[in-house]
Order: structure tokens, then C-alpha cells, then sequence
């Protein structure tokens, strides 16, 4: 670095001492003594120091690097602008994020309604944020600011690094680089490629050089066509290239909109990705290749970082922050999900690849969480985007080299993944045999497909009933979504029957254990491929099985995802056929209808409208007193 005196916290292991936290106002950075900051981040979010807020992750792997950091959260962007000034230019460069939420979901219900709160704020209040900040506060830093660089990142820059579609203007937008002015976008999880960038540009390299940097985006410059791109940052013996059809030509035909979506998916499910560019105009977007998923050591040296694990004091006395209140006494044991749901973006974001920590990181961390004020004994979550996939990967990895399939257990599960749950157990067990600790519970998802095709193994039965005995809080969640195998198949789920199976399982132990706990499933309506007789149909087996859902998500398209591309052009872009989508207000809100049959405000709607379709025998079954 550039050989100041570390900024890393001394012997100090008082959490509320000054500098426990990274700095957010000018007295905070005098008080540390310091004349210059090295970078300064935007957030959409409130500033809290937990591992499963991105920019605490980025702002500790920055500090860790002996730079000094600090945190703009959620700047006042309609007055005179002084939340953006108030820390003058950084010496290296200025990092935006919209939070940890797409903003547009974080604002707007599926229906387009604004929210009422916003989860990642004191107090929940709305408002704190505009809509697309990563746009908005690039713009004004480039404004004020216009030598000095910005990069962007967070779910909301990574998931529109490409032509995508925004549901909210309900058109086809170019790349956010384009939109926004960044340098340079980080996207999917970015402790990596920021430590890269911030060391070289520390080293003098401006970011104009910095083309080959993995897992990083940027514009080539005017009349710099993919031709020249290939030169500057492949050159002969780096990646390939994959060009896409160019923005203006997804603008004027659907079809190469859909293959587009086709190429950059499978490239993101290689281990070893190509670059890929996309026309805008006369200017290029260049995204390179991710870096290799992190190994076990990584993972452990980001998740020992000095975390406070608590909200900045500035908070203080201005309510509880409704996200940091689900998650703070939560332990995070890998990213990534080869689940590859065509609605979510978490593999796109995080990759397709587990990456996992080892046993002595996540137990150091139990440790961290049990020794918190206001700990009762209770940790809320030990899982990840899919709980149950800690230490799964590919037997031989040779043979997922060569693999571009979006999913590991979709049709069925690949006899190349290893679905130990051994070691899994192992970390379930010493952590609720750890002092002061209740219960741990599994608050995230599970994927059951991982493991009822093997439960008459010894393992899997131990799995499942250690699960359900041990770490359920009364409820556990699963995702059937469907029950409709065409839907199922689009949304790359197994068959209901195997939810049957689980719902079953599930019961049988409940009883031999002397437990009284819910299963709780979790729906979608709207999704592309299902009509209002798919939905109905799903309805009335959920009457069946005496389930009630409290909420049924309704389908939200968001930029990146194989759901949304379909919902857009009414095509599969792997298939090239036809599919229906709902796409209208009225269309999505007829869906919804059908899983409240058991309200009596519902019941004459939902029987008007099937016996409208010709489907008497349904509305008898599904309107009639249960």
C-alpha cells in the first residue's frame, strides 16, 4: 500500500469504541487523525457491520488492506447535495451501491404499488433512498466529481451490467454503465475484484487501464468495436470472446433479446468463463470473466474480519433496522446455489458454485454471536441461499469444467454432485452443544430434492431427522412453488410429488419425536407458463391438503433471469417456443385470487371466472364450504 500507518483496529476490543466502526461523518475521520481517505462508499442501505451486508463486507476487506475507508449510507440526494461533498474526493476512487436489495423490489410491490416501508432503514421508514441510486448518486458524483472515478456494484448494478429488461419502465434499458456513467462495474460478490482494483490503482495504474480485471465491466471507448476489445483485453491467449447481439438490435427483435439471455447465463454457469461484449451504440460493454469461486480459506478470511455485528451508533435512538433485526444473530455458512430456479438471481449474483467455510470459521463466529448483549440463546439462521448445501460440489471437478447447465439438481440430481450431509451435521451438532446456546435454528430455505432420493441412506435419514428435531422453530420452509409439472419445468423445480414425500416425512417424525411444528410451502403466481386453470388447479390441491398460505409471492420480473427474459418476449430462449405470461395488472391480480378461496369475499369471483372458462367442476371444488 502506500506505507501510512495501518488503519486496522489496534488491541482495542471495546465494540463501541470509536473506531470500531468504519467512518461516516468529517468528524469521525478527524477523530482518527487522518487528512485523506482513500475510498469512499455509497449505500442505498443504513450502515450496519454485519457479515450479510455487502458494503460492511467490502468496507473491512478494504480496511484489512491498510486503506482508509470510509461509508456514505443512505445520502440525501434532493437537497444541496452535502451528504456528497461532506467528505470531499477520495484519493483513489468513490464505490456505489444500491444496498442490498434491487431498489425497485425494495420500493414497489409486483402490482408496481409503492411500499409503505423499507426494511434496510431505521425504523423501516420509506423514502431514504430514490429509485435506482446506483444511477442516481453516480450521476451526482460525477457531477461534482467528474475526475474522479466511481465504480459500481451491489445486486442492483450486477443484475443490469447487459441489456436488460426493467419491469418498473417496462422496456428494454442498456447496460447501467451506460445509464449511470460509472468507470467500472464489480459484479456478484466483489471482495476480490475490489481488493484487485484498489491495489493497482494505488499503485498509480488509472482506472482507463484497468481492462482485465475479472469479474469487472467497463465501456470501451467510442468507435472501440469488439474487434479492438479482443486486442486490449483478451489478447491471444486469454478468454475467448462472446459477442451478443448489440442493444439496439434486442430493441428491435425479441428473439435476440431471448439468445442473448441464452449465452451470458451459460457462461456464467462455466467454471471458466469467456469474455463476453455488447454493442451500445458506438461504444462496447465488456464484461470479463468472474475469478474462480473462493476456496475455503477465502471465505474464512473474509468472515474474520473484525465485524462489530452491530448498526452504527448514528442510529441510535431512531428505531430498530427491520433487516439487521432478522439476521443479527445469524450465521452465514456459504454462498452460491447450483439450484438454478429460472426466477432467482442469487446464482447469477453469487455464482453456481458453493463456496464454503470451514468448521472452526462458522463456530468461531457461534462464539462471536453468543457473546452479543442481547443474545438469548437463540441463533435465528444457520444456512445460506439454499441451507442445506454447505460443502456440496462436483466429485470430480474436471467433469464440471465442461458443464453449462444452469442447475445441479434440475431434471434430476447430477450423480456428479457430492450431497453429503455429513459435514453439515457435524456443525449442527457442535453448535447447539456449544454453552449458552438454546437452539440454532435452520431459518433460511431448504432444498429437499437434495436429499429424499437417498433417504434410505443412514446419513440422510440422520439429516432430516436432526433437521426437523433440532433446528426447526416450529416452522420450516420449503419452496414447492407449483404443482403444474409445465410451470415446474419453467421454473426448474422437482415434481409436488416430491414435496408430498416431504410433507409426509416430515409429519412421521413430528409424531415420533412428540413435536408439533409447520411445514410451511411457499408459492408463486403469475409465473410465466401458468394460466388462471394452472392456478386454480394448485389452489384447490393446497384445499386438499388443508394448507392456507398466509401470503403467496406474486411473480416480480427482475433484470438477469431466465423468468424474466420469457415474462418480456413470450419465448424460451433454450427452447425458442412460445409461452404464456400474464402480464397485465388484472392478469397477475386474477391469480393471486385463487389461493383465497376460503375467503368469503373471493369465493363469487373465483367461481365467476371458472365457470367463465368452462370449468364448473373446478369452482364447485375449490368455492364449496370446507
Amino acid at each position: 500500500m502506500t506505507g501510512r500507518s495501518s488503519t486496522k483496529r489496534t488491541g482495542n476490543n471495546d465494540i463501541l469504541s470509536p473506531d470500531a466502526w468504519l467512518p461516516t461523518t468529517k468528524k469521525e475521520v478527524v477523530a482518527r487523525g487522518w487528512d485523506e481517505l482513500d475510498v469512499i462508499l455509497f449505500s442505498g442501505d443504513a450502515y450496519v457491520d454485519h457479515p450479510s451486508f455487502g458494503i460492511a463486507m467490502l468496507c473491512r476487506v478494504l480496511e484489512d488492506m491498510g486503506l482508509r475507508v470510509a461509508v456514505v449510507p443512505q445520502p440525501n440526494w434532493r437537497d444541496d447535495l452535502r451528504d456528497f461533498k461532506k467528505l470531499g474526493r477520495p484519493r483513489l476512487f468513490f464505490g456505489v451501491s444500491a444496498g442490498a436489495m434491487d431498489s425497485m423490489v425494495n420500493h414497489y410491490t409486483a402490482n408496481k404499488r409503492l411500499r409503505s416501508d423499507d426494511a434496510y432503514t431505521p425504523g423501516g421508514r420509506s423514502g431514504q433512498r430514490p429509485d435506482y441510486p446506483t444511477i442516481v448518486y453516480t450521476q451526482i458524483l460525477k457531477q461534482l466529481y467528474p475526475d474522479t472515478p466511481v465504480i459500481i456494484g451491489g445486486i442492483e448494478a450486477s443484475m443490469r451490467r447487459f441489456t436488460h429488461y426493467d419491469y418498473w419502465a417496462d422496456r428494454l434499458r442498456p447496460s447501467i454503465l451506460v445509464e449511470s456513467g460509472a468507470d467500472m462495474l464489480i459484479y456478484g460478490m466483489g471482495e476480490k475484484a475490489v481488493a484487485e482494483v484498489a491495489r493497482l490503482m494505488d499503485r498509480g495504474v488509472p482506472v482507463t487501464n484497468l481492462v482485465n480485471i475479472r469479474q469487472t465491466s467497463f465501456l470501451a471507448g467510442r468507435n472501440g468495436g469488439a474487434a479492438n476489445v479482443v486486442g486490449a483485453v483478451g489478447g491471444t491467449d486469454g478468454p475467448a470472446l462472446v459477442k451478443l447481439w448489440s442493444h439496439e438490435e434486442c430493441l428491435a427483435d425479441k428473439k435476440k433479446y431471448a439468445l442473448n439471455f441464452r449465452m451470458v447465463e451459460e457462461e456464467s454457469n462455466k467454471l471458466e468463463a469467456d469474455i463476453i461484449v455488447q454493442m451500445v451504440g458506438d461504444r462496447t460493454v465488456v464484461v470479463n470473466p468472474p475469478y474462480p469461486p473462493p476456496d475455503e480459506k477465502d471465505m474464512d478470511r473474509i468472515y474474520d474480519l473484525p465485524f462489530t455485528r452491530l448498526p452504527h451508533p448514528r442510529y441510535r435512538n431512531k428505531g430498530p433496522i427491520p433487516a439487521y433485526e432478522m439476521i443479527k444473530h445469524s450465521i452465514t455458512l456459504h454462498r452460491g446455489c447450483f439450484g438454478g430456479c429460472s426466477f432467482c438471481t442469487i446464482s447469477t449474483h453469487q455464482g453456481k458454485f458453493v463456496s464454503s467455510r470451514s468448521e472452526r470459521s462458522v463456530l468461531n463466529e457461534a462464539e462471536a454471536v453468543r457473546r452479543m448483549p442481547d443474545f438469548k440463546g437463540y441463533i435465528s439462521d444457520l444456512g445460506g441461499p439454499s441451507a442445506n448445501m454447505y460443502k456440496m460440489q462436483g466429485k470430480d471437478m474436471k467433469v464440471c469444467a465442461s458443464c453449462r447447465k444452469p442447475s445441479c439438481i434440475f431434471p434430476v440430481v447430477c450423480p456428479n454432485l457430492e450431497t453429503s450431509p455429513a459435514p453439515l451435521l457435524s456443525i449442527y451438532r457442535k453448535v447447539r452443544s456449544m454453552p449458552g446456546i438454546k437452539k440454532a435454528f435452520v431459518g433460511s430455505g431448504i432444498r429437499y430434492d437434495l436429499f429424499l432420493g437417498r433417504i434410505d441412506q443412514q446419513s440422510y435419514r440422520d439429516y432430516a431427522r436432526e433437521l426437523i428435531k433440532h433446528h426447526v422453530s416450529g416452522r420450516l420452509k420449503v419452496a414447492p412453488e407449483h404443482s403444474d409439472e409445465k410451470v415446474l419445468k419453467l421454473m426448474r423445480k422437482p415434481p409436488f410429488s416430491l414435496y408430498r414425500k416431504m410433507q409426509k416425512l416430515f409429519d412421521q417424525i413430528n409424531r415420533e419425536e412428540g413435536l408439533k411444528q409447520q411445514l410451511i410451502p411457499y408459492f408463486i403466481s403469475s409465473h410465466p407458463g401458468c394460466g388462471n386453470i394452472e392456478m386454480a388447479e394448485l389452489a384447490l390441491l393446497a384445499k386438499q391438503m388443508n394448507i392456507r398460505p398466509e401470503q403467496v409471492q406474486d411473480f416480480t420480473p427482475t433484470p438477469m433471469t431466465l423468468a424474466t427474459v420469457i415474462f418480456y418476449t413470450g419465448i424460451n430462449p433454450y427452447t425458442m417456443e412460445k409461452v404464456s405470461v400474464a402480464r397485465s395488472r388484472q392478469e397477475k391480480q386474477a391469480q393471486q385470487q385463487f389461493f383465497f378461496w376460503y375467503k368469503k369475499e373471493y369465493r363469487s369471483r373465483i367461481r365467476k371466472e371458472l365457470v367463465k372458462m368452462g370449468r364448473k367442476d373446478l369452482a364447485d371444488k375449490l368455492t364449496q364450504h370446507p
